[in-house]
């Protein structure tokens, strides 16, 4: 009962964060597109389009990591301002059903991009159902890794000012999602390459492209990446879990 309650909690919190404002301001679908699209532009531009599908792939990427961490962040601060927060804390809530609603509310806002991108890379026709069944597990492990990094974050500078936590959350949206080989493929690091592994982001960007037949991996690379990508995830979920004790604070 315990865990159904905490699921339930879930996806009240994540429509109170979702609907509301989706309803009074629809462009926002538009502007989440837009953060994955940009780079999109400047490929094309400078490519000739010759690595459209890698940026096409990043953009997915992107739509998930970039929202999850900054919702893990702004949102929290945006709560204690309105305070929104203390209303929750004053209900029989779980704090999982807090992270994770807030969480899942982005993920959500994020679907339309995920469909319109992935509509785009399907029709040059790298993807299979096998394909789409791994890109879709993996895009879920970077969005449970990035939330995680943002609510950690958030709950570790509690005490800071709404605009340096906005700032912050904006700042690594743009280190995690447009430095690493997200957008580029991986190669043009050259022997730092093996850095891509140890950024969620890239990891799964290089995952989602070696099931697309876009980078040509080794089993055994391939389930080394999956047991990083794992590893780093549960360490940073973990780490929430233990810090988020905010009825307490």
């Amino acid at each position: 009962m315990k865990i159904n309650k905490i699921l339930k909690d879930t996806l009240i919190i994540a429509w109170i964060k979702s609907y509301p404002d989706l309803r009074r301001n629809p462009l926002m679908l538009l502007v989440i597109a837009m953060v994955g699209a940009i780079p999109l532009f400047f490929m094309v531009i400078f490519t000739g389009g010759g690595m459209l599908i890698h940026g096409l792939l990043g953009a997915m990427v992107a739509s998930v990591a970039f929202m999850g961490v900054l919702a893990g962040i702004q949102d929290i601060s945006w709560d204690r301002y309105v305070k929104i927060r203390e209303m929750i804390v004053a209900m029989p809530v779980h704090p999982a059903s807090y992270a994770l609603g807030i969480a899942l509310a982005p993920l959500v806002l994020s679907v339309p991009s995920l469909i319109f991108f992935g509509a785009l890379v399907a029709s040059s026709g790298v993807l299979t159902l096998v394909t789409t069944a791994w890109m879709v597990l993996a895009l879920i492990f970077v969005w449970a890794a990035m939330s995680a990094i943002g609510f950690m974050i958030s709950t570790y500078l509690f005490k800071v000012s709404m605009m340096v936590l906005n700032n912050l959350s904006t700042l690594l949206g743009f280190i995690f999602v447009f430095i690493p080989p997200v957008y580029y493929p991986e190669t043009m690091l050259g022997n730092l390459s093996w850095i891509s592994l140890l950024i969620p982001t890239s990891n799964v960007t290089g995952l989602i492209k070696a099931y697309a037949g876009l980078m040509p991996l080794s089993a055994e690379t391939i389930l080394v990446r999956w047991l990083i990508l794992i590893v780093t995830t549960v360490v940073f979920v973990g780490l929430t879990s233990l810090k988020a004790r905010w009825r307490e604070n």
